[in-house]
Parts: structure tokens; C-alpha cells; sequence
């Protein structure tokens, strides 16, 4: 039988958030299918039309919590790939350094363009 290996510790709070992120993620692309292929037509979709929606609050705050949780899931499931591969000591500390600060560089990139697509400010 094959034996099991996770570098997530099952029950911690990095397992728990890729988990709750997962499900999160799900959901908003179901909403994102649902509205932005079903109920608007692609041919239909104009920059007007995503700067309208996007200057409602309720949308801007989902479409942001998306660019954060899916930030964090793929990052997160990256840096635990390489670990499972055998990623270790100086490389695995220098590894999750680049990681997290590329995390950051797009999460400030992706509120950036969300807030000049809005017009909340």
C-alpha cells in the first residue's frame, strides 16, 4: 500500500485556509460563470459594463476577496508542491520568501486596476 505524505500539517491553519479557500473559490467561479456567461452574453460585456459593476461594493469587495483567496490557494499549493518534491533548508526558507513577496506584488497590482475600474474613489 502506498504510503501518504503531506507537507500540509492535517488539522493546521495552512490546511484549514487552503481547504476554506477551495470552497470559496468554487463558489465565486460558479457566480462568475452564472453572471458573466449565462445572464450576460460575452459579445455583450463592455468595459462600461465592468466598470458599472464593479463600482458596486458588494461585487468589488467579491471580486477582491477572489484576487486574495486565490492568491493565497495557489501560492499555498505551490510552496507545499515543491516541499513534497524534497525542497528544503536555505532553498525552502528562499523559496517561500520569493513566493510571498510575489503574493504581495500581485495582490497590490490586482487592487490597483480593481479601483481604477471602479468609481468609488
Amino acid at each position: 500500500m502506498a504510503q501518504h505524505y503531506s507537507s500540509f500539517e492535517r488539522g493546521g491553519v495552512k490546511w484549514l485556509f487552503q481547504r476554506l479557500t477551495a470552497v470559496f473559490l468554487v463558489g465565486v467561479l460558479a457566480f462568475h460563470f452564472f453572471l458573466l456567461h449565462f445572464v450576460n452574453h460575452a459579445a455583450e460585456i463592455t468595459f462600461a459594463g465592468t466598470q458599472a459593476r464593479m463600482s458596486q461594493v458588494g461585487y468589488f469587495a467579491t471580486m477582491w476577496l477572489f484576487l486574495v483567496t486565490a492568491t493565497f490557494h495557489g501560492v499555498n499549493g505551490v510552496y507545499n508542491a515543491l516541499v513534497n518534491q524534497g525542497l528544503s533548508g536555505t532553498r525552502k526558507k528562499a523559496v517561500g520568501a520569493v513566493l510571498a513577496l510575489a503574493s504581495i506584488a500581485l495582490i497590490v497590482q490586482g487592487t490597483r486596476v480593481a479601483l481604477a475600474m471602479t468609481n468609488l474613489l
